[in-house]
This record gives C-alpha cells, structure tokens and sequence, in this order.
C-alpha cells in the first residue's frame, strides 16, 4: 500500500512539474515573428485576370493616387506614413499601432493577399518601401509588388478611375508581429560595422554630401530598367552587386535618406532570393541625429 502511494505522488509530482514548467516557459512573443514573409512581383497581365482576389494598395503621392488609381486602390504612400519626432528628425515610420489602424480602416487584416504599386518617378520607390513595411509588420498573407508599376497597367489597358472607396470589410483588426530581422538601428549598425556591408542607395550627389563609413554607393535607379521603371530579375539584380565589388558572403544593410529607396532595394534584394538582407530604415537622417546628440 505504502509502495503504491509513493507511486502515485511521484507520479503527481512529474505532472506538477510538466504542467507549471509548460505555464511558466517563455511564451511565443506577439512583437517579434520568425515566419519570411511571401513576396514576389506580379505582371500587370496576371492582376488583371485576377484583380477580385486582391485588395490593393497605390504607393504613389496621394495625389496622384486622386488623380486615377487601379480599381478599388487604397492609397499608402511613405509621405503620410512616416513623421518628424520632436528633435526634428524627419521620415520616421509611425509606430505599428498607427500602421495597423490605418491598413484596419481600410479593412485590410494581416492575411489578406495584397498587391502593391507605384510609379518609380513620382513615388520615389515607395512601393518597395510599403512592401518592406507590410514585411516588418508581419504581414501573413502574399505580397505582391506589381512588376512595372502603373504604367505597366496602363500598357495593358488596365482601367484607371476615380471612383469612391469602399470598405473591403465592416469590421477587421490587423495583428501585427513584428520581424524585427529585416530592420536595424544605428547602434546595430555600429555594432556589427566588420560583418556587414552597407550600401548606400542615394544620388551621387547625396552620396558626396556625406556617407556612412565603408559604404558602397549603387544607387537605387540601378535596380529597376526601361520605360516602365521594371524591378530588375534575380539574375540581374545580382550582377549588379557584382559589378559593384559587394561581398555577398556577408550581411547586406541597404540605406538611403530615410528608408524609403533603400526600402526598395530591400525588396527588390528579397524577391530576387539572395540571403537575407536589412533596411536601415532610419537612414542618413537618423545616423546624422545620433552623432549630433
């Protein structure tokens, strides 16, 4: 009898253990994802046989987005989405309440299949820089940048109009969770400075003016090609890397001003399927403020 009540509570206390130990372990974070995000370009040809199954987001200065849009487009361009702090440091992207707010009010929830366009002369690669925000705020369902942009749609003879919005849902809650993975910050940067390398996306120009230390200079138009502003394919992509002496073996960190250009890079990078890389989103902008303070 006594053999067998020892049984029992040592029995009792293994499951005590199991069960407190499963209630006590660290929980899977809601800030902070691990899942890649499902990017990849999409022909103005294929949109077009398959535009109900998309809600749709027009990267291009709202007003331009006013003027004539994709059907059923909602506009999200980086001008309205990013702000200047209270130490007048300018582009800084809202915080993930404020982006899932807006993308709610528009009835877009975290898995609804999105496509996303601009036009690479007006909205300074804005539409890579959505996709790159849509990634960062842990985006589930596919995201697909529109390979040529609106006027790759114009080409196909896609309808443009104006008509009013309408909620694509009464009633939806975007969930962001957050991959910190694809962003860095300046103390990340200083941090990692001899395992990275860091490639400034700006003008030349802008470039002179003054760069992060060991940086090289492709500038974002060199990502994209033709009269319709067309991402360049992985291949491409890569020889121009290449041509540019990047060390491919090691962490990328795209940058320009303020995250918008090198946002484009980013996904240009992603979709073409190299290693993972990283968009300093705060950009020059941020990095000047740090040493200034």
């Amino acid at each position: 009898m006594a053999k067998g009540v020892f049984h029992s509570s040592r029995w009792f206390l293994i499951l005590t253990v199991v069960v407190c130990g499963a209630f006590l372990s660290p929980l899977p974070s809601s800030a902070a994802s691990t899942s890649a995000p499902d990017l990849g370009f999409i022909g103005a040809d294929e949109l077009g046989r398959t535009i109900q199954d998309w809600a749709i987001l027009d990267a291009r200065p709202k007003s331009d987005w006013q003027a004539g849009r994709i059907a059923g487009a909602r506009s999200f361009s980086w001008e309205d989405y990013t702000t200047t702090d209270k130490n007048g440091k300018k582009f800084c992207l809202r915080s993930p309440e404020e982006l899932a707010g807006a993308l709610s009010a528009m009835g877009i929830d975290e898995n609804m299949p999105l496509v996303v366009y601009g036009d690479a002369d007006k909205s300074w690669g804005g539409e890579g820089w959505t996709c790159w925000v849509l990634c960062w705020l842990g985006h589930k369902g596919p995201i697909r940048l529109l390979a040529g942009g609106i006027r790759a749609w114009r080409d196909q003879k896609g309808p443009v109009g104006v008509e009013p919005e309408h909620p694509l849902s009464k009633t939806v809650h975007y969930q962001t969770n957050i991959r910190r993975e694809v962003d860095i910050s300046a103390s990340e940067l200083e941090q990692e400075k001899e395992e990275i390398v860091l490639i400034d996306t700006r003008s030349t120009k802008e470039w002179l003016m003054g760069h992060l230390p060991k940086a090289v200079h492709i500038e974002w138009t060199y990502f994209y090609t033709g009269k319709n502003r067309h991402p360049l394919d992985a291949a491409a992509f890569k020889k121009v890397l290449e041509d540019h002496g990047v060390d491919m073996s090691k962490p990328i960190v795209y940058y320009c001003t303020g995250g918008v250009r090198s946002g484009y890079s980013w996904t240009i990078h992603s979709i073409a399927g190299l290693p993972p890389a990283r968009n300093y989103s705060g950009g020059m902008e941020d990095w000047s403020h740090r040493l200034s303070h």
